[in-house]
């Protein structure tokens, strides 16, 4: 079953940058679906960013801001966060698919224990 370790996550003031890492391991989609979330308390999860299927996706409120990228020979995903704001203040998962057979959408379903950020004004 795959695993996954969020790594990179600090206190950062506004207009900085930071870049959180994920590793994983034992996961037979990596080549098809890896993502980042985020979520505060009381909100629901929202995606941030991801590679599936060779193609980038990021959500607008991080567009031009946020980059994500993996290195497949360390099994690893990272989120290159810069122009920070205060509203990026969030727990951030990386998040795999679990499951068996042919993937044919990123239905997410296992993320990470989550690294925090926090963007301060």
């Amino acid at each position: 079953q795959v695993q996954v370790v969020e790594s990179g996550g600090g206190s950062v003031q506004a207009g900085g940058s930071l870049t959180v890492a994920c590793v994983y391991s034992g996961y037979t989609y990596m080549r098809y679906c890896m993502g980042w979330f985020r979520q505060t308390p009381g909100k629901e999860r929202e995606k941030v960013a991801g590679i599936e299927f060779g193609s980038r996706t990021y959500a607008d409120s991080v567009k031009g801001r946020f980059t994500i990228s993996q290195d497949i020979v360390k099994n690893t995903l990272y989120l290159e966060m810069s122009s920070l704001k205060p509203e990026d203040t969030a727990m951030y998962y990386c998040a795999a698919v679990r499951g068996a057979g042919r993937v044919q959408r990123c239905e997410y379903n296992y993320w990470g224990q989550g690294t925090q950020v926090t963007v301060s004004s």
